[in-house]
């Protein structure tokens, strides 16, 4: 027979800050789409440029996302057709420095080591070891 599940009389910790900062890069993709904006303002189209395994519809989906949390700004040009600039915020500019920490630590690993990190290696060998699937489009 299960205990039964007391109620926790102590109440809960504020927000870590950790976890909030988090929050602005959770989802596919969003540090890439801010590691893109670092530089300069960026278009859709320039964008897709830069990251050219991402979809036009999660592009989409993360731009609104990040415009929302306040990380990215969206400015419409006055052109003929209409054209948007993103850009990042000075919030999204504070995330640049952890990002770019983020990047050195990537350098530092050694992708030699298939247990290190998965990749497109440690895929192809999975694929090999494990029996062949069919796929339904």
């Amino acid at each position: 027979m299960a205990l039964p599940v007391r109620k926790n009389r102590v109440p809960p910790p504020p927000l870590c800050p950790l976890t909030l900062c988090m929050a602005l890069l959770r989802g596919a993709w969003a540090p890439n789409v801010i590691w893109s904006l670092s530089g300069q303002p960026r278009r859709f189209g320039e964008l897709r440029v830069d990251i050219p395994q991402i979809s036009a519809r999660v592009l989409s989906a993360r731009l609104r996302e990040l415009e929302a949390k306040g990380v990215v700004s969206r400015r419409v040009m006055p052109t003929s057709p209409p054209s948007v600039e993103y850009e990042l915020t000075p919030l999204g500019q504070e995330l640049v420095p952890a990002l770019r920490a983020i990047v050195e630590v990537g350098r530092k690993i050694d992708v030699r080591d298939p247990h290190t990190l998965p990749g497109p290696g440690a895929r192809s060998r999975r694929r090999a070891a494990a029996p062949a699937r069919s796929h339904v489009a």
